[in-house]
């Protein structure tokens, strides 16, 4: 719709005018400037005094018969104000304090401002094609990592406190300035490789090295070559089924675990221990228990469960090196087939079995001899329950958990996709973790990445744990029992059966969960054995993935990490996510997400300036000594040699034989063997030239008869043609000269001439003129007696 411009002059000065232009200039990135289309016209007019607003008034009334048309107009501009919001904008851009945030984060972008830092705000995408974007790169990249921030497509606009509009005029001076500070939700909303040095973003590339399922399974089995820590010891095993090698590792693992989960139901029936949060001794169990097709032949089960297990001890004790491979297996898979099912009609089905008081002790034994090898014996209970992931999902999305092979392979099995990218993750359910009034829960940890070369890390001190909607039990394997992921467990309505002191927000924070261990007389465990499991962990995680991370300058990141408590109080790592969400969900996040972001600005702009400055809540627990980076690891192109000097044509005056052996040395094989002949003496060159001239004429040449002043006898000899003369070196002198090769075949009468690059001879050479004569036998024999005399 188009707007009727005013009739009001406007008399600002240069400057003002420059600057009200720009501020009215739409952003070439988005469609919108204040709400209004792009074919809308809009003048910003400075505030009239009272005579022109009532003479404007007056002006804009419609004429009689004529319909007012009603129109959109921006807030007057006050002078005073443009002045105010310039200044404090060349401040800004002079101290290098302008800032971009994409995503909901009012107290990233309250913090900056009080710091005097001027925003230049990003477009704002489509909320549908948005989404499809980062579900498609999640899909089909692990570099995106696992992330939890669920909020950052939500439509809510955030309304921020600018009653007098000084900010969106501050942040439209600024839109063609350098942005110093980039805080995102997203990796690829910026380009690393277009940035300056000076400028700071919240993101390394390929952190998908180790927040993704897959990058953290592969990269933690490394740990023995960053430390010697046992990656067992506080991360559940886990394996990538899309790897044939790592399938047929985890069936064995799968496998044996059945065999020691077998032992412990036996130890625990015959003690009489209810495990937590089981219930297969219900009547429904015991109905499914009478539908079993065969008996169960206890002592055959133990007997296969004793023998894998000292199989498997053997291994690691290297004395299977010598064991044959033509040697049978310990078990065939026939009878791992029926012992598999034998094992869920027992411990799954509650199937009764005969009296094993007499096999109590040794399987005791062995487990106590499994349980020093086996970090993770006492977490695996009975069940053998494993959860699958999709290695490039995140919030807990596409996870199940389940306790048959079967179901398992089936599962992964039926997308081709998921096995051809090996993005499917398989890994050991904790079946006996620590609960809360008989209640499952996580621990959501931050720590901050502000370097990799030196790696340095940082704790916060604060964390929060994040609680199931049902009662643990495993008599059920479902999401809203297992999993304690918030964006999951908000829209369940909790169970009436859970306990009443766990809140309705399923959020507690680490204060009342000290609280919880001190009513159980472990609080003192918190700081001995929680707070140092998981730094140990961090820091394990961050060393494997430090050569495959960008260590670019000026990046920091802060991470969530998930862990699980253990009965014993040890924290399991469970898996890390990129950009944690910030959403006040509930009254917990909403004081500690705050907190947590005005510290990370703390220890990223504050500790800049000054080292000593307050950095909150964060606790620096590792930088290690920085680490040479070559510059160039690659082929070496270097070319060494020497300059290769142009050959003489016409070689030394040597021994004949020895100069000819070397020169024709290696057509020596291709040619049959000739005399050799004896370079003519100085007295024969003008005969032998001679000679020459009569060749190419076709007349015999005459009898060479040597000059006056020789006065030893020479005989003489005829060249009868037919013959061809390879080659002649005749004896010159230091200057160069150019010598006429001729040959003469006896098929063809033409003579060929052939003329030879010159050649400078040193004064100690001795050129000479060498004849070599092919032919009839006859001939070559007179021709080779008569020169050698």
């Amino acid at each position: 719709m188009e707007v009727t411009r005013s009739k009001q002059s406007v008399h600002l000065d240069q400057e003002e005018r420059q600057a009200t232009d720009r501020c009215c200039t739409p952003c070439p990135d988005s469609g919108e400037i204040g709400g209004l289309s792009k074919d809308q016209k809009i003048t910003a007019a400075v505030q009239p005094s009272n005579k022109d607003e009532e003479k404007s008034l007056q002006m804009s009334t419609p004429p009689e018969g004529k319909v007012r048309r009603s129109f959109v107009s921006l807030p007057a501009l006050n002078p005073e104000r443009l002045k105010t919001a310039k200044n404090l904008v060349d401040k800004a851009v002079r101290m290098h304090k302008v800032f971009s945030v994409q995503g909901p984060y009012p107290v990233i972008r309250a913090s900056l401002k009080a710091r005097g830092w001027v925003e230049q705000r990003m477009p704002r995408p489509n909320h549908h094609a948005h989404q499809r974007h980062i579900d498609e790169g999640r899909a089909s990249s692990n570099d995106g990592g696992d992330t939890d921030d669920d909020e950052d497509n939500s439509d809510t606009v955030e309304k921020e406190q600018d009653p007098d509009g000084l900010y969106d005029l501050m942040s439209r001076l600024v839109r063609n300035e350098m942005v110093y500070f980039y805080w995102t939700n997203r990796r690829d909303a910026i380009n690393n490789n277009s940035l300056q040095k000076e400028q700071i973003i919240n993101h390394f590339a390929k952190a998908g090295s180790f927040t993704t399922k897959v990058g953290l399974c592969v990269n933690l089995r490394n740990l023995h070559w960053f430390d010697s820590a046992d990656p067992n010891t506080f991360f559940p095993r886990c394996y990538r089924l899309g790897a044939q090698d790592e399938k047929h590792t985890f069936i064995e693992d799968y496998r044996r675990t059945a065999c020691t989960s077998f032992l412990k139901y036996i130890v625990e029936r015959d003690q009489g221990v209810l495990v937590e949060g089981t219930s297969h001794h219900t009547g429904a169990v015991r109905k499914r228990s009478k539908r079993r097709s065969r008996p169960v032949v206890l002592s055959q089960m133990i007997n296969s469960a004793l023998k894998v297990c000292q199989e498997f001890l053997e291994s690691l004790e290297h004395r299977d090196i010598d064991i044959n491979l033509e040697t049978p297996q310990t078990l065939t898979e026939d009878e791992w087939a029926e012992f598999i099912n034998s094992y869920y009609l027992v411990v799954h089905g509650g199937a009764k079995m005969e009296d094993s008081d007499h096999y109590v002790a040794c399987c005791k034994d062995m487990l106590q001899r499994m349980g020093e090898v086996s970090p993770q014996l006492d977490i695996d209970g009975i069940h053998n329950i494993w959860i699958i992931k999709p290695g490039a999902k995140s919030r807990g999305r596409g996870i199940k958990c389940t306790k048959r092979l079967d179901q398992i392979l089936r599962l992964v099995d039926g997308d081709p996709n998921l096995i051809k990218e090996s993005k499917w993750v398989v890994q050991k359910y904790l079946e006996r973790p620590l609960l809360v009034h008989g209640t499952k829960f996580d621990v959501r940890q931050w720590f901050l990445v502000t370097d990799w070369n030196p790696l340095t890390v940082w704790f916060y001190k604060k964390c929060y744990l994040r609680f199931s909607t049902q009662p643990y039990s495993l008599d059920t394997l479902d999401s809203s029992v297992h999993l304690c992921n918030n964006s999951i467990q908000k829209h369940l309505t909790p169970s009436i059966q859970r306990h009443r002191g766990i809140p309705a927000d399923n959020m507690w924070s680490d204060d009342q969960f000290r609280t919880f261990l001190f009513s159980q007389g472990r609080e003192g465990q918190w700081q001995t054995v929680v707070i140092p499991g998981m730094k140990k962990a961090l820091i394990h995680a961050l060393q494997t993935a430090q050569d495959l991370m960008d260590s670019r300058k000026n990046t920091f990141e802060l991470y969530g990490a998930d862990f699980m408590l253990g009965q014993d109080l040890r924290p399991w790592l469970i898996e890390l996510n990129v950009s944690p969400t910030m959403a006040p969900s509930t009254p917990v996040t909403a004081r500690l997400c705050a907190a947590v972001q005005e510290d990370t600005l703390r220890v990223v702009l504050d500790r800049r300036t000054d080292r000593t400055a307050n950095t909150g809540d964060f606790q620096l627990i590792y930088r290690q000594a920085a680490v040479d980076v070559p510059q160039y690891v690659g082929v070496n192109l270097l070319v060494e040699g020497f300059k290769i000097r142009c050959p003489c044509p016409l070689p030394p005056l040597r021994s004949s034989n020895r100069s000819a052996t070397k020169r024709r040395g290696p057509t020596k094989e291709k040619e049959p063997a000739t005399e050799r002949v004896k370079p003519l003496p100085k007295m024969l060159l003008k005969n032998a030239e001679t000679q020459l001239k009569n060749i190419s004429s076709g007349v015999p040449p005459p009898p060479l008869r040597p000059d006056p002043p020789v006065s030893v006898p020479i005989e003489s000899f005829e060249l009868h043609l037919p013959m061809t003369v390879k080659s002649i070196h005749l004896p010159m002198s230091a200057q160069p000269h150019s010598v006429l090769l001729w040959k003469r075949r006896p098929e063809v009468s033409k003579v060929c001439a052939e003329r030879v690059q010159p050649c400078t001879v040193e004064k100690d050479q001795r050129p000479s003129l060498s004849l070599e004569i092919t032919g009839p036998k006859q001939t070559r024999q007179a021709a080779t007696s008569t020169l050698s005399a």
